[in-house]
């Protein structure tokens, strides 16, 4: 546990020796001897119960409060117990008491604010209603301002700061989202003062705001670059020129949380004073410069890039976002690596994720080729540890790297399920067990065949192998692993391998979709369908995928690939209820120049990353806000009508970003591995699911073909080649979403209200699509809201609601997801790369789950992320009366969904006769789904 909540309701950093002082001191108020080392014993039973309960949403004072009463009472310790309850209801009276006497002040026009020049004056509520009428604007007939005003003098006390004032109007205006999203906008809006007060000046007249903007904008980049922040290189910039090419006004395009990402996370500060130096445009002006450094004509590409972003059309990485501009541009977002089979290589592989991390970077690294537990080895004649001593090292070199200050390390790591150590992989993540032989704060995932999910379906039987005896087998794919494989099983039957064993491979299967239901992990990703469909298969072999599973990229022993990434957001593209093709198209363009200037401008750590990322210079555009576009088109998320919508708008994406790569390679050059790939030999990627096919064995159910001509891009490309070995991939976009104000990636809404925390303090998130339907029904207002809250975020059993809303506004978990699985199969087939595809699962069936996962591969998906299930935490509901409105969701045990995988494994078939069969199958109600009509 890292954070707790305060009374005023920020968020601060968590200390556990604020407790051990607390309980020390009851003690002592009620003369009771305690030794230092039972008061740690109590702090880390504390602090473990917080940790258990609270591991989905951030404590507060008076939960801590609740433990730490609890725990010196179960210790025995009765008169301490009862002194500490007596300590705290007086205190709460103090502070009731202390809460009446300023509200009286403020009555009799009594209490003292101190101002920023330090000089003191009277609290004047009449300066915050004036202040909230400026930032009001369009909003007058939904905000309360008296209700807000009257809030706001609960947060005061005697010789307040004017700034804590303005702060406390941000808390209270904040826990008011709920009530209509336009509490989120002037929320934005005050933030955004406080913003401009910082950077331009806390004497900012707003009728001099563009003037003043702009001189400042000039300044702070000198600035910047004066105290080694910003590359030198911005001071070649026509700074002016730039500066006026600067809008405000679409800062009105934030909404609150979106804004208090960029302040508390993505803004450069003095490193000294720790002053904000950017607002928003400028931070978008910064990163669109940052990507400029190496183009002709810097201003008018810098414009372009800053309207494409400005406008929350296009949004970088994060990585990008944090560096683009600064001294260190490490602009990646993803590295990808293997390990080879040598204690050199292994601990080279520690210092090179080491590196990776420490400048923001997303590791995926694929342990494969290690031999397994019981392999001897020769310079030493002992037998091998295996792989998890060394999975466990990598896990700590995780935990101590702080990514750009900002966030821990993240990692993954991939292992093939024919390696021997592949069943004790399975339990990394396990809360049990012998602590030496867990990795708790490091992801994994399984990189499967297409054989063994074949061996399954057929009741068979799976061969573990260790790979310093079957060194093929990472190094092979399709039907040459399948060959492999099955000689490899006949040289251990006649007794030519030493270390194996045999096992049903229906056992294996139970046992991971066990351990990903109970621990979240391994992932389950497809080597076959990764290896068989990539671009670059005449360049090597895809060991991986990433911490994110989007990115299926080579590796090699002195290759790390990276990919850069970037996403659309569709929910900018839909217009007056048509999806804007063309739009799409112009933005495509020029994100991906974007995106392809970062491979010459980036900083690479390791000389293995930037010798990759030269040779096949990969990137990842992707998408967001698929679920706002298909609001604002009118379509339900489990319909046919969405699935032909991921086909048809990716088919888009994919055309526009395919044709631009190609024409950067007439303008720049082909990139240097171009000779063979699969662009040369002209497959695209929608041609390569009849090559899995084929490969298989087995029929895809996956339409091909689309409703755009492709001749002239494959004329394109025959003529120029690709700049790019790789165009497109999906990340999570979770962060970048939140700042744009749109749903993260493909999926659909999480609830239709939940509260989100962060280390800025919570915040309320609320589908303003929803919102805006049930006021056009007359159907929103308080008793509304509290239904909504009580229920969870689900609208399906509030009466009054039509059912039509209720279909349009189902939460992800009231949503099959089986047709979340067949968008991405449609939208997949235009992907050179892979999606970040969360699952969904919301019952309780093992056999379920299982034909779920089936259907996945069966379909010819490359990679899945989570398996996500209801989390245990829930909207607060203290306002809301439950005697009112019924019963709420009930979490689905893990444990009965555990026991269902255990029993055994029907063959998993894709059903015929289903709905969504139709749909599969593209033939729903006689229309082909990939075609426009």
């Amino acid at each position: 546990m890292q954070q707790v909540k305060k009374r005023n309701g920020s968020i601060v950093e968590f200390q556990a020796e604020k407790i051990t002082h607390a309980m020390s001191e009851a003690f002592a108020a009620c003369h009771v001897e305690i030794n230092e080392q039972t008061l740690k014993e109590m702090t880390e039973l504390i602090v473990s119960g917080l940790e258990s309960t609270y591991a989905d949403q951030t404590p507060s004072v008076e939960h801590i409060q609740d433990v730490v009463e609890t725990t010196i009472m179960e210790a025995g310790f009765h008169h301490v117990a009862k002194a500490y309850i007596i300590y705290r209801y007086e205190h709460t009276k103090q502070r009731e008491k202390a809460k009446e006497e300023v509200l009286q002040k403020i009555e009799g026009h009594a209490l003292s604010v101190v101002k920023r020049s330090g000089k003191n004056e009277k609290f004047s509520a009449e300066k915050i209603r004036r202040m909230l009428a400026h930032f009001t604007g369009g909003y007058e007939d939904v905000i309360d301002t008296e209700t807000i005003i009257a809030q706001c003098k609960q947060e005061l006390y005697e010789d307040i700061s004017t700034k804590e004032v303005t702060r406390a109007l941000i808390m209270v205006v904040r826990s008011m989202i709920e009530l209509d999203p336009a509490y989120t906008k002037l929320a934005a809006r005050l933030l955004l003062h406080v913003n401009y007060k910082e950077v331009l000046g806390h004497d900012l007249d707003y009728a001099q705001l563009e003037k003043t903007m702009q001189s400042v904008f000039v300044e702070n980049i000198g600035r910047g670059i004066k105290a080694g922040r910003l590359d030198k290189r911005l001071a070649d910039f026509d700074l002016e020129k730039l500066a006026g090419m600067l809008d405000h006004s679409r800062d009105d395009l934030f909404n609150y949380l979106g804004l208090q990402t960029l302040v508390d996370r993505y803004f450069v500060r003095d490193d000294e004073t720790k002053q904000v130096l950017e607002t928003p445009q400028m931070f978008w002006m910064r990163v669109a410069m940052g990507c400029a450094l190496d183009e002709k004509d810097k201003e008018a590409w810098s414009g372009r890039f800053y309207e494409m972003m400005s406008k929350f059309l296009y949004t970088p990485s994060t990585p990008t976002l944090f560096h683009a501009g600064t001294v260190k541009p490490q602009l990646s977002s993803c590295y990808l690596n293997m390990v080879p089979d040598s204690l050199d290589s292994i601990f080279k592989s520690y210092a090179d994720n080491a590196q990776l991390s420490k400048w923001s970077g997303g590791i995926g690294t694929a342990w494969t080729h290690l031999r397994a537990t019981g392999a001897f080895i020769k310079g030493t004649a002992v037998e091998s540890n295996g792989i998890i001593p060394f999975l466990k090292i990598a896990n700590d070199v995780t935990v101590a790297i702080n990514r750009s200050g900002r966030r821990r390390g993240a990692a993954c790591v991939y292992l093939e399920n024919w390696h021997y150590d592949f069943p004790d992989f399975l339990e990394l993540r396990k809360n049990t067990g012998d602590e030496r032989r867990r990795t708790h704060d490091m992801d994994t995932a399984g990189w499967i065949s297409d054989l063994f999910m074949k061996r399954v379906k057929e009741n068979g039987e799976w061969t573990l192998f260790s790979p310093d005896e079957t060194p093929e087998l990472t190094e092979t794919y399709g039907k040459a692993f399948e060959a492999l494989y099955i000689e490899y099983e006949k040289r251990a039957a006649r007794g030519e391998i030493k270390l194996w064993k045999k096992m049903p491979a229906a056992e294996l299967w139970k046992k991971m979709l066990a351990m990903l239901f109970e621990t979240g992990h391994p992932w389950i990703t497809f080597k076959d369908p990764s290896n068989i469909r990539s671009p670059q298969d005449h360049a090597g072999v895809v060991h991986s995928s990433n911490l994110c599973t989007e990115i299926t990229l080579n590796t090699a022993p002195d290759e790390t690939a990276v990919c850069n990434l970037g996403s659309l957001n569709f929910a900018k593209f839909v217009e007056n209820g048509t999806f804007n093709a063309d739009l799409v198209a112009q933005t495509v363009k020029v994100a991906m120049r974007m995106l392809d200037n970062v491979i010459d401008i980036n900083f690479y750590p390791t000389e293995d990353a930037g010798r990759s990322n030269m040779r096949h210079r990969p990137v990842g555009l992707g998408v967001r806000g698929f679920h706002d576009a298909l609001y604002l088109l009118g379509i339900d998320y489990d319909s046919p009508a969405s699935v032909k919508f991921a086909d048809t708008s990716m088919e888009v994406v994919a055309y526009y970003a395919i044709l631009t790569s190609s024409e950067l390679a007439k303008e720049r050059g082909a990139y240097q591995s171009y000779k063979g790939s699969k662009w040369d030999r002209g497959i695209f990627p929608q041609d390569t699911l009849d090559l899995l096919e084929e490969e298989r064995g087995i029929k895809i159910p996956v339409t091909r073909g689309g409703a755009l001509d492709w001749a002239p891009v494959r004329a394109h490309v025959a003529k120029y080649g690709m700049r790019n070995s790789n165009c497109l991939a999906i990340a999570p976009t979770a962060t970048t979403a939140n700042i744009v104000g749109c749903f993260p990636s493909i999926e659909p809404a999480y609830k239709n209200i939940y509260v989100k925390s962060n280390q800025a303090g919570d915040f309320v998130i609320i589908n303003e699509y929803l919102v805006k339907d049930l006021k056009a029904l007359g159907l929103w207002n308080k008793e509304m809201v509290d239904q909504i809250k009580y229920h969870d975020g689900s609208i399906q059993r509030i009466a009054g609601i039509p059912n039509k809303v209720k279909a349009r506004y189902k939460e992800v978990f009231e949503i099959d997801p089986k047709w979340l699985v067949m968008g991405a199969a449609q939208r997949g087939k235009w992907i050179d790369q892979s999606q970040s595809l969360n699952i969904f699962f919301h019952g309780t069936s093992g056999k379920e789950l299982s034909e779920l996962y089936f259907s996945i591969w069966e379909l010819g998906l490359k990679t899945t992320y989570y398996l996500r299930t209801l989390a245990a935490s829930q909207v607060e509901k203290s306002t809301v009366s439950t005697a009112t409105f019924g019963s709420t969701h009930v979490r689905d045990s893990n444990k009965e969904i555990a026991a269902e995988i255990s029993q055994p494994i029907a063959t998993p078939v894709t059903p015929k006769s289903t709905e969504m069969a139709r749909v599969i199958a593209g033939e729903e109600a006689g229309v082909c789904i990939s075609c426009e009509g």
